[in-house]
């Protein structure tokens, strides 16, 4: 393997010149760069110019990640101390990402997830089944635009439904200006419509719900079986999940494209925004509004309201901003509460370090 094989891999002078420069900082370690191309417990699946290695952090990394975010992701570029001879690798850094998809991790705290990284296009991937969800698809549409990455609506299934274009419109009520395709991995149809988006060295990642068909989708592109497919219920079209981790494959015309576990659950994260790009509907409304700290409810003037009373404005749509920014307001709130404790906690440790050197 080669630097020209890395470059398959989606290495470019961008990540290059970032690479140069903890190479310098660090000539005794012999840096060399990876990419994270698969995650798994305690270890990472790396590529590098000569083979794949299992990749562990060192103790000075472990030691200075203070939050989830700073860990390898599947999508990073990291410098790395190879030793062939066992396969293995140390992790030293992660290199500066070019883009980040995020979601808040499942549970009570606040922590972020990091779904994938340096990724170039998001396919958002909804089925056209009983589970097709308007309201989850502008969740995906939130977080893709707030990651860097440009968003493409994928409508799976197609096989299922014999015209679309009522799914296809719908799409596009929510989302004015991404690219929507309805596709099949059944018989194919559609599928050559991607193919733009999968140019050689280009990275694209699947989202989506859990049998929505990403893994079938990826076969097809793929052309042959990597990954696991079952069938979905009959009786409410859920799916059950085939991908258990996050991995990035290499398909034959070149481009790269990561398989993520389906989510049945889209928390938010940090995306305001995102939230003005996927309602910028709204946004344009609210600022033809009178007051420019209208609150669309009973204030004179307001375009909003108007919008609504008219029809030209979804209720529905409308609800769903509400709730959205009301959720980027409380994660927020959330946050800077946890910032506030590691600040007192930090000061705590710091005087109860001073008094015992005293």
């Amino acid at each position: 393997m080669s630097t020209n094989v890395l470059n398959l891999w989606g290495w470019s002078p961008y990540y290059k010149q970032n690479f140069q420069k903890l190479a310098d900082q660090s000539p005794e370690l012999n840096l060399q760069p990876g990419r994270v191309i698969a995650e798994h417990k305690l270890s990472y699946t790396l590529i590098t110019e000569n083979g794949e290695l299992l990749g562990e952090v060192s103790g000075k990394f472990r030691f200075a990640a203070t939050e989830r975010e700073h860990y390898p992701a599947v999508g990073d570029w990291v410098a790395i101390s190879p030793r062939y001879s066992d396969g293995r690798a140390t992790i030293h850094a992660v290199l500066p990402r070019k883009s980040k998809f995020s979601r808040k991790a499942a549970g009570l705290t606040t922590d972020e997830q990091i779904v994938a990284t340096n990724v170039d296009t998001i396919f958002l991937v909804n089925a056209l089944n009983q589970d097709f969800n308007m309201r989850r698809l502008e969740r995906y549409l939130i977080l893709a635009w707030e990651s860097g990455a440009n968003p493409v609506i994928i409508l799976s299934k197609a096989d299922l439904v014999a015209d679309p274009s009522v799914q296809i419109a719908a799409a596009e009520s929510v989302a004015p200006g991404v690219p929507i395709f309805a596709v099949s991995a059944q018989n194919g149809s559609g599928l050559d419509a991607l193919t733009p988006f999968l140019a050689p060295g280009q990275t694209t990642a699947f989202l989506g719900s859990s049998g929505v068909g990403k893994s079938s989708l990826l076969n097809r592109l793929a052309g042959r079986e990597l990954q696991e497919v079952q069938e979905i219920r009959a009786d409410d079209d859920k799916g059950k999940h085939t991908t258990t981790h996050r991995e990035i494959f290499l398909l034959p015309q070149g481009g790269l494209l990561i398989d993520t576990p389906g989510m049945r659950e889209i928390q938010l994260w940090e995306s305001e925004d995102g939230l003005s790009e996927a309602f910028s509907d709204i946004e344009e409304l609210a600022a033809q509004c009178r007051f420019a700290d209208c609150s669309h409810k009973k204030e004179p003037g307001c375009a909003v309201k108007r919008a609504l009373a008219s029809g030209t404005l979804d209720r529905s749509r409308y609800d769903s901003y509400r709730k959205l920014e009301a959720e980027l307001v409380f994660l927020a709130r959330k946050e800077e509460q946890k910032q506030r404790l590691q600040e007192k906690s930090a000061r705590k440790d710091y005087k109860q370090g001073r008094d015992a050197y005293l």
